[in-house]
């Protein structure tokens, strides 16, 4: 069986662009969700409702695949789901390393999505002696020092970390130091990885941060807004106006940012 270390995807070699890249998951889990109901064929428009874009957008994307579909028919379900499993890379095995099994670490081991999509947790790897050979979703958590015989062992080229912020990005150096190209970021901070490194964020917080804002504006409560309290005038505002009208470095937003 092929593993990660064999293989790379060839989106970028074929010109797919990276957005039409980061749609493709969106499709691949709408059409399996059509081909578990045993559903033959799907227009663009219905699959492009599935997948939370529009109609054009999509067969935009499949004209990268080289997928055009049928008129009057729509797409076969079938195909195109192994052709974009095919294109993700999905069609190989994908061993794949998860560093910092704590709360998160575990929920993220014990996820039954990994294997149906071509992902296999290789292992499971944690700093603390005393998580030592202790299982979590049926593996056993090994201690750090173990980590690049594991990576080797294995032909590891994705790796996850879930660690605290203050070790991410030591583990990180050492993940890529032992061959790992590719790594999935759950740390709340920011990764500096050489050329060749792809990274991938998920900050649960700044997404929670982002819907709080639109919440506030749905709710009309943003400063200045109809129905909101305004706050109360700073003496240095009331004498200098014009203070209020500099920009920030990127335009009309101030230049702060939350903590």
């Amino acid at each position: 069986m092929a593993t990660g270390r064999t293989h790379r995807p060839a989106t970028r070699s074929r010109g797919i662009p990276e957005a039409t890249v980061a749609r493709l998951p969106l499709y691949l889990r709408a059409l399996t969700a059509l081909s578990e109901r045993s559903v033959p064929t799907v227009s663009s428009e219905e699959l492009a409702a599935a997948a939370g874009v529009n109609s054009a957008k999509l067969r935009k994307d499949f004209s990268y695949l080289g997928s055009y579909g049928t008129r009057g028919v729509g797409y076969d379900v079938e195909y195109l789901v192994y052709q974009i499993s095919r294109e993700l890379g999905l069609t190989q095995d994908w061993p794949v390393v998860i560093v910092g099994i704590g709360n998160l670490g575990a929920a993220l081991a014990n996820y039954g999505g990994f294997a149906s999509r071509g992902f296999r947790v290789a292992a499971l790897i944690d700093a603390d002696p005393a998580m030592a050979g202790k299982p979590v979703a049926g593996i056993a958590v090994q201690h750090t020092d173990e980590l690049e015989h594991i990576i080797e062992s294995n032909g590891v080229s994705i790796g996850v970390i879930a660690t605290p912020a203050g070790a991410a990005q030591q583990v990180c150096d050492r993940l890529v130091a032992a061959g790992v190209t590719s790594i999935l970021n759950f740390a709340p901070t920011v990764l500096t990885v050489p050329d060749g490194v792809d990274v991938r964020k998920v900050d649960l917080s700044i997404e929670l941060q982002i819907l709080a804002f639109h919440e506030q504006r749905k709710a009309g409560e943003e400063p200045g807004h109809e129905g909101a309290p305004e706050a109360p005038m700073a003496p240095e505002a009331a004498v200098a106006p014009a203070a209020a009208d500099r920009k920030g470095p990127d335009g009309d937003v101030p230049a702060v940012m939350p903590a």
